[in-house]
């Protein structure tokens, strides 16, 4: 019964996580809005500053992930908190899908 249950679970696990990984963003609408990322992480994701992450050839679940975090403030910085206050979950996955879309 445990393992019936347990292979249950896992199966929902990953078709949830397929589906999430499956979903993305529209990478062109996150060109349009990542012009107020350039100013940090630079115009084509490769920032000039050694402070600042490089965002060009991250995972798109990874970047959409921290811009989450930063926005619901489980992850602080005054700047970036102050940025991605105003996006949409639809913003974030775009931004996040173009920038993973870079080399």
């Amino acid at each position: 019964m445990k393992h019936q249950i347990l292979a249950a679970v896992s199966a929902v696990v990953f078709t949830v996580s397929a589906n999430v990984a499956i979903a993305g963003g529209d990478a062109a609408a996150g060109k349009a809005k990542a012009a107020s990322c350039a100013g940090c992480h630079g115009a084509a994701g490769i920032s000039a500053m050694p402070t600042y992450p490089n965002l060009a050839g991250q995972k798109e679940a990874y970047l959409t992930k921290q811009m989450k975090a930063f926005k619901d403030k489980s992850r602080k910085d005054p700047t970036m908190n102050a940025m991605v206050a105003p996006l949409s979950d639809a913003d974030m996955a775009n931004i996040s899908a173009y920038y993973a879309g870079l080399k």
